[in-house]
């Protein structure tokens, strides 16, 4: 009777396709990233933070925020900005982090799909500094104008650029590391890029968040986006058995 050969009969189910994703070593090597900008980032946000807290921030707020609305009167200007802040609303705010888990871990990509998830924790951390601060949203008067949307709680920090930053942002590392095609991940990643770059002015430019309340979620994220992808580094290169 022929023996069975299992190996070749029963294709491994958890292997990415390897026309679409780069070996583990290529993944690895190309996200080494550098912990002294994290800590950098980290830094500054607290210098602002420090500023917030004791008001030294309110004029220079103002004078960005009037400014901002000012050169963005343009109709296809306010339409971007209006596209590019509505991810960051409920429901699709809870929709899309999860559909993003979700389609790595049926591209059988499930140690990415995990970390995905941690990466969507950054609205936890905005959560857990709003509760803090307490900073009063901007208020619409006859200068400033403030578009309506659900919004409560703290203006400090901005959710929004925060959790782009984790999300997106991942994704960009992502993209980055992973893909093959340097076509695609060109295309990918300046999307999404332009799309985090964007956030921050769009939620001033709508009236829903000062200047530092952005800045500050930029360098908190970014610091926060460092220390993800360095531990899925880690953990990514102890599984092929080589050095991260």
């Amino acid at each position: 009777m022929a023996q069975l050969d299992l190996p070749e009969a029963l294709p491994t189910t958890l292997a990415p396709p390897p026309d679409v994703v780069v070996p583990t070593p290529v993944a690895v090597r190309r996200g080494r990233s550098a912990r002294l900008v994290g800590w950098a980032a980290l830094a500054g946000f607290g210098v602002i933070f420090a500023m917030v807290r004791t008001h030294r921030s309110d004029a220079i707020d103002l004078a960005v925020t009037l400014k901002v609305q000012r050169e963005g009167r343009q109709p296809v200007l306010r339409a971007l900005m209006q596209a590019v802040s509505w991810p960051g609303f409920p429901p699709q705010s809870h929709f899309i982090p999860a559909g993003i888990a979700a389609g790595l871990l049926a591209a059988r990509l499930p140690l990415e799909a995990l970390f995905a998830v941690g990466a969507w924790g950054t609205s936890l951390v905005a959560s857990g500094i709003k509760a803090i601060m307490r900073r009063p949203r901007p208020i619409g008067t006859v200068d400033l104008r403030v578009v309506t949307a659900p919004l409560g709680g703290s203006s400090f920090p901005s959710g929004h650029t925060i959790t782009y930053v984790g999300v997106y942002g991942y994704l960009v590392y992502l993209a980055h590391t992973l893909l093959r095609p340097a076509g695609w991940r060109r295309a990918i990643v300046a999307a999404l890029v332009g799309l985090i770059a964007l956030v921050g002015p769009s939620r001033v430019h709508q009236g829903h968040h000062w200047f530092t309340d952005v800045t500050a979620s930029y360098l908190l994220g970014i610091a926060y986006l460092i220390g993800l992808t360095g531990l899925y580094r880690r953990v990514k290169a102890a599984r092929a058995g080589m050095r991260p």
